[in-house]
């Protein structure tokens, strides 16, 4: 049961990371390039959108990171799991807190300082999930023998 806890969380971990990597080189500084008159409605359906392709992996990682910390995994040092949990802690919260709110204010028109703080902001997100991916990679590496 904790090898599937585990692998779940790689595979969403892994998925979300090449997400926020597109959005943070390619998706986001783009906004800037959609024009003024069609914005609004650009940004809510993208919002919409996107909520589709990442809830779902972002509850799974959510999930199965806190229950890799309340049900370990022999293979999964603590402070691993421990991080991951504080890693998708991170994310959740920057989520929330940063860019929820610009895409709120984004969806009634291109506001320059709100996608200049998205961008930045998302930085955060983008270091958190690749810090993630790097660490359950290095836990699923095989290891060579001594």
């Amino acid at each position: 049961m904790t090898r599937t806890l585990f692998l779940a969380n790689l595979a969403s971990t892994l998925f979300m990371t090449g997400v926020i990597w597109f959005v943070q080189i390619v998706h986001y500084p783009l906004f800037g390039a959609v024009g003024a008159d069609g914005f609004a409605a650009y940004e809510q359906a993208h919002s919409a959108r996107t909520t589709w392709v990442v809830l779902p992996p972002m509850l799974v990682e959510a999930l199965t990171a806190l229950l890799l910390v309340l049900h370990p995994d022999p293979a999964v040092p603590r402070g691993v799991a421990w991080a991951g949990l504080a890693l998708v802690a991170l994310i959740w919260l920057s989520t929330f807190f940063w860019q929820v709110p610009r895409h709120a204010l984004l969806a009634g028109g291109f506001d320059p300082a709100a996608h200049r703080f998205l961008v930045l902001s998302n930085w955060a997100r983008t270091a958190a999930w690749t810090a993630r991916a790097v660490l359950l990679l290095a836990v699923a590496s095989p290891r060579s023998p001594t």
